[in-house]
């Protein structure tokens, strides 16, 4: 009985969607503007979403190119400088962190055969690459070695690399900076197109660039944790550190002018500061915090800042799938427009097909058969729209990817477009249907 029940179902929706088709195709040019009206809806969502997921990728390509679990700690203020051991010592100081590096960046005039021209140039140490998840494709980085004998060393970026040799591996070869000899001894694998332009830099020792910039202190300095876990409980020990050097920390103990504490032991800590070039972080005028001064070392005036990247890169994704969001609700309303017009165009099939239902009625047909098929017809509708506009979103994302625009397909736009569309389908059909369903058999025979 079962079995029978089940076949006799499948034959009534059989034939009920050969039905539904046979109205569908009876008014080509009907149909054909009802599928427009949804295959732009549907074409709009893939599109716009496109766009809008494809500016998240590029902007998480952008931070991710930073490294992950990397801190970095950068003074903001120009009285404010770190001196390069100072990273080493956090290093031991702060749990969690996997590797740590001074960075200082200045200029230098390179010369390379006959071309010269100005260029950046990175000093860093030679755990830089790991804190930045660098790949070298060809040599190797420098070393601890180079570092400590101011070694005139230099790793290229991706594209001074390729473009010194037309291509060709440039490891061993030497150019001039500041009218000395370096010596090439790697080349970075790409990052991509980022704010700071990390594959047109020149990497060299930070002892060396300390030379050429002409200073004793660097400006900022990278950390890399060993998990996303380890880098939030580092910021949260860098930040008290940091707030006891630039006197901001209330509970810290306090220090009369001989020097000495409340309880009158113990040496005041040394603030680094510019008169003071062992330890160069702080001036004298800044050390000691008032009551009114801000704990927090990145408020107020912004002495110093540290940035967990990880943060900055959920921030971004949030921010930009929120904007994808609003593209795809912005191209909603189209879809919503075609549902009307299904609707709209199923009320006047309903209208003009009463003879029809009448007959159909007459001859056993029942509520549920035609209620059936006027579904399927609106569903047939919405397919079709679906369908054309998904052909039609792809090959809109593969214009705007020709003219320089960053779109992908996405396949949650794929999704929500095509369930959308079915929706509609099946919402705006529903209210006609009933309708039809609903018609004397009489009434209808007499129209």
């Amino acid at each position: 009985m079962k079995k029978n029940g089940l076949e006799t179902l499948l034959v009534k929706f059989f034939f009920s969607a050969k039905m539904a088709w046979h109205g569908v195709a009876a008014k080509p040019l009907r149909t054909f503007l009802t599928v427009l009206g949804i295959a732009i809806g549907v074409a709009s969502v893939i599109s716009l979403m496109g766009i809008g997921e494809g500016a998240r990728l590029q902007v998480l390509r952008q931070f991710e190119s930073l490294g992950s679990n990397v801190i970095e700690i950068k003074a903001q203020d120009p009285s404010v400088e770190f001196s390069p051991e100072e990273a080493f010592e956090l290093k031991e100081r702060v749990s969690g962190i996997k590797y740590a590096t001074p960075i200082i960046k200045t200029k230098a005039i390179m010369r390379w055969r006959r071309a010269r021209g100005e260029v950046q140039i990175l000093g860093a140490g030679s755990d830089y690459y790991k804190v930045r998840d660098y790949k070298v494709i060809t040599g190797h980085f420098f070393t601890e070695w180079h570092v400590k004998e101011r070694a005139k060393v230099a790793v290229l970026g991706y594209n001074i690399g390729k473009s010194l040799l037309n291509g060709r591996s440039p490891v061993g070869a030497t150019f001039t900076l500041n009218n000395e000899t370096y010596r090439v001894v790697g080349v970075l694998s790409k990052k991509g197109n980022s704010q700071e332009g990390l594959d047109d830099l020149i990497i060299i020792p930070y002892t060396t660039a300390l030379k050429i910039a002409g200073k004793r202190t660097v400006d900022e300095i990278w950390v890399k944790a060993d998990s996303a876990k380890s880098a939030d409980l580092a910021i949260a020990q860098l930040g008290r550190i940091y707030r006891r050097k630039l006197g901001l920390d209330m509970k810290a103990p306090k220090v009369n002018p001989e020097g000495q504490n409340k309880e009158g032991q113990g040496e005041k800590e040394k603030l680094p500061n510019k008169e003071n070039p062992e330890n160069p972080a702080v001036p004298p005028e800044k050390q000691g915090g008032s009551p009114n001064t801000p704990e927090n070392i990145i408020g107020g005036k912004e002495l110093i800042t540290i940035t967990n990247m990880n943060t900055l890169i959920e921030e971004a994704d949030n921010a930009n799938r929120v904007m994808t969001l609003l593209l795809a609700g912005i191209a909603s309303v189209s879809l919503l427009v075609g549902g009307l017009g299904i609707m709209n165009i199923m009320l006047v099939a309903v209208s003009e097909r009463t003879s029809e239902i009448g007959l159909k009625r007459a001859l056993g047909a029942k509520k549920s058969d035609l209620l059936l098929q006027f579904i399927l017809e609106s569903v047939i509708l919405s397919l079709l729209g679906a369908v054309a506009g998904i052909l039609a979103g792809v090959w809109g994302v593969k214009i705007f990817t020709s003219y320089g625009l960053y779109a992908v397909v996405s396949i949650n736009a794929l999704k929500v477009s095509t369930f959308v569309a079915l929706g509609c389908g099946l919402l705006f059909g529903v209210y006609p249907a009933y309708l039809a369903s609903s018609v004397p058999p009489v009434e209808a025979l007499r129209r």
